[in-house]
């Protein structure tokens, strides 16, 4: 009788109440140490990025070359790949950066720079010169391995592949169409034979243009032309979602595609409103949820895109006006966006005259300093690349110089910043980029 009693008391409404909401403060005692572990992560990543250190460099003595962009491999045991305004890109070693490889082939100015994701050793660029190129990094020195070409007529400004590997995507400049209009200045004049000739702009096409990667040579699978009315200067794929890609132009739109569809009205999800010409996109957030994108006036906006409507939660229209640091205040440019596995911050990073970058946390709250990195360049740096799995960034800049910074290891013997009169000489003979 007594253990009748008990499992009938068990089971009244009051115990099975009680049970239930013992089971939802399990759950959420869960998800809240769910959030307090991944938030020490993620304060473990910053407090890293604002412990980095020179470990290393590289100095292109022989021909003073800047340094356009730099791509990582997405596993170690590759190298370093850097693209150059010489038009030739340079494979270096990723611990000490010395150059093991060089590639040349493209007539144009390079204009983007990856790694394939899932095909070991094969890096892809793009130039003004109307190519996309593959090569085989496992064979420095060799000749182009794949090979891509456009309209005769277009000029590459930008370029990305899919998370995939399946796609190409380059974007072109504005194609400009002209008019002549050829005309007598004055009906009453006796000489007939002279004319004025009148050359009117009429506006033109820029395109985005697809290629199948695992098909060499092959023509392009199709493009968009009616999304940009001006250079798309920035094309990126999602970083999870092959299917999903951003574009921005220097029409000041950013457009957001998913390519499963028809037609390129069909595949337009978003267009956002940068308020001028757009420098760089980058995908951030958790899932690659929000986009950042920076203009080249040196504007920041950031857009959530699981919002119903574009609006930008963050609308910074000048960050070299912000008082990031003490001493220095903004930046004098950004560079571009990195995102941050798991946050949702990005990292945005930008620099000085000097040569120094600075290193700042973008969420919907603005920027917030997170370190700044001296002694690596000795002018304008052109780019960086940030590698999260190993902790280390990748700067290059107009000095000729590519550098890495590690949280751990102190300034490499090997690698010092020039004199004052070498600083004068090298500005003296700039490179024409």
């Amino acid at each position: 009788m007594i253990s009748v009693t008990r499992s009938l008391r068990l089971t009244s409404p009051f115990w099975v109440w009680i049970g239930d909401q013992l089971t939802v403060f399990h759950s959420q005692l869960l998800l809240f140490l769910s959030a307090i572990l991944a938030s020490h992560r993620g304060d473990a990543k910053m407090e890293k990025l604002a412990r980095l250190s020179l470990a290393a460099g590289c100095i292109s003595d022989s021909d003073r070359s800047y340094v356009l962009d730099v791509a990582l491999p997405p596993s170690s045991g590759v190298g370093v790949a850097a693209s150059r305004c010489d038009r030739s890109l340079r494979l270096h070693d990723e611990a000490t950066l010395r150059p093991v490889g060089e590639y040349r082939g493209h007539t144009g100015r390079v204009c983007g720079l990856t790694f394939a994701r899932t095909r070991s050793g094969l890096l892809y660029s793009a130039s003004a010169d109307g190519t996309v190129r593959g090569w085989d990094v496992r064979r420095p020195g060799t000749d182009t391995a794949q090979l891509f070409r456009g309209d005769p007529s277009h000029v590459f400004c930008s370029f990305d592949l899919s998370c995939g590997d399946a796609l190409l995507c380059a974007g072109t400049s504005v194609l400009s169409r002209y008019s002549f209009n050829v005309r007598r200045p004055n009906q009453q004049s006796i000489d007939t034979s002279f004319f004025c000739f009148a050359i009117q702009l009429e506006g033109g096409d820029s395109f985005l243009v697809f290629w199948d990667s695992r098909k060499a040579g092959s023509a392009p699978l199709g493009v968009y032309s009616e999304s940009h009315g001006d250079d798309v200067t920035q094309v990126r794929f999602h970083p999870c979602n092959k299917d999903r890609l951003a574009s921005g132009g220097t029409d000041g739109l950013v457009n957001v595609f998913d390519l499963r569809r028809g037609s390129e009205e069909e595949a337009l999800l978003r267009t956002c409103d940068a308020g001028s010409s757009v420098a760089t996109v980058c995908w951030g957030g958790e899932g690659g949820r929000r986009l950042l994108c920076l203009t080249h006036d040196e504007g920041v906006r950031l857009w959530d895109l699981d919002l119903e409507q574009p609006h930008a939660i963050l609308d910074c229209p000048d960050a070299r006006r912000l008082t990031v640091t003490s001493d220095s205040g903004g930046p004098d440019y950004l560079l571009g966006g990195a995102r941050l596995e798991g946050r949702a911050q990005l990292l945005v990073a930008g620099g000085d005259r000097d040569g120094s970058v600075l290193l700042m946390e973008c969420d919907v709250n603005g920027l917030r300093h997170l370190g700044t990195l001296r002694g690596g360049h000795a002018a304008t740096v052109r780019c960086f690349a940030w590698d999260e799995g190993r902790g280390a960034l990748f700067t290059g800049g107009e000095d000729a110089r590519l550098s890495l910074w590690k949280a751990e290891g102190g300034k490499s013997s090997a690698f010092k910043l020039k004199s004052a009169a070498t600083k004068k000489h090298r500005r003296a003979n700039k490179p024409p980029y």
